[in-house]
């Protein structure tokens, strides 16, 4: 009789990231784009249980050159003065699986983590200069830092929706709920405090739906990746 491999361990921010991770083999965390809630999860595990780390789900864009819907392979991750470096061989593994889909444009470059959004492209210019990262997301770090601390070897595949340029409406701030799905009442709540919003709600929109789409595109038969 084969034991059977614990299971890689996959962290997101929002509930439609983690319905797309969800698979054989593999367990999910949702922070509901709380990093405190994140580090909360992950403190309360009694054992990492679990063979590999990996942070998957949208990004902010850093790097000026990449557009909603590219895909970034983290080489490292870095927050302030703090740097975690990925798995060199499950990062060669998944470059090479995505790698199969033409329409997926995948670049390997550093994470940027943080644990407050960045709304304006003033703030991503900064991070860009300070990093020198190509996405921003608020859990790869704490991921990271989870899998070192546990000796687990450590990947991230996020994909760029807002991009460099581009700002956040404020209702992001308020969008989720804990458990990651779309807080209804919180989006329309901060809608009719400040409608101007409705504009770069739209942008952020079609961003979204390519971000998802490249996402929905990454092969997530994690069992042989990570055997």
């Amino acid at each position: 009789m084969v034991a059977q491999l614990p299971p890689v361990l996959v962290v997101t921010g929002v509930a439609r990231e983690a319905r797309i991770a969800t698979g054989s083999s593999v367990e999910t965390i949702c922070s509901g784009g709380a990093p405190a809630r994140l580090r909360e999860i992950l403190r309360e595990r009694p054992a990492p249980a679990c063979r590999a780390v990996v942070s998957f789900g949208v990004a902010g864009g850093l790097d000026p050159d990449l557009n909603p819907g590219d895909i970034v392979l983290a080489t490292k991750v870095t927050a302030d003065a703090a740097e975690w470096v990925a798995d060199s061989s499950l990062l060669a593994t998944l470059h090479r699986a995505l790698q199969v889909d033409p329409r997926l444009r995948v670049v390997q470059a550093p994470l940027a983590g943080v644990d407050l959004a960045l709304v304006d492209a003033s703030s991503k210019r900064v991070a860009y200069e300070m990093h020198g990262a190509a996405a921003v997301d608020m859990e790869s770090h704490i991921a990271a830092e989870y899998a070192a601390r546990h000796g687990l070897p450590f990947a991230a595949i996020r994909v760029v929706c807002d991009p460099a340029t581009r700002g956040l409406p404020p209702l992001v701030t308020s969008a989720l709920k804990p458990d990651g799905a779309i807080s209804l009442a919180g989006v329309f709540g901060s809608l009719a405090r400040q409608p101007g919003q409705i504009v770069d709600l739209i942008r952020l929109s079609r961003d979204a739906s390519r971000a998802f789409k490249s996402l929905g595109c990454v092969p997530l038969n994690w069992a042989p990746l990570f055997a």
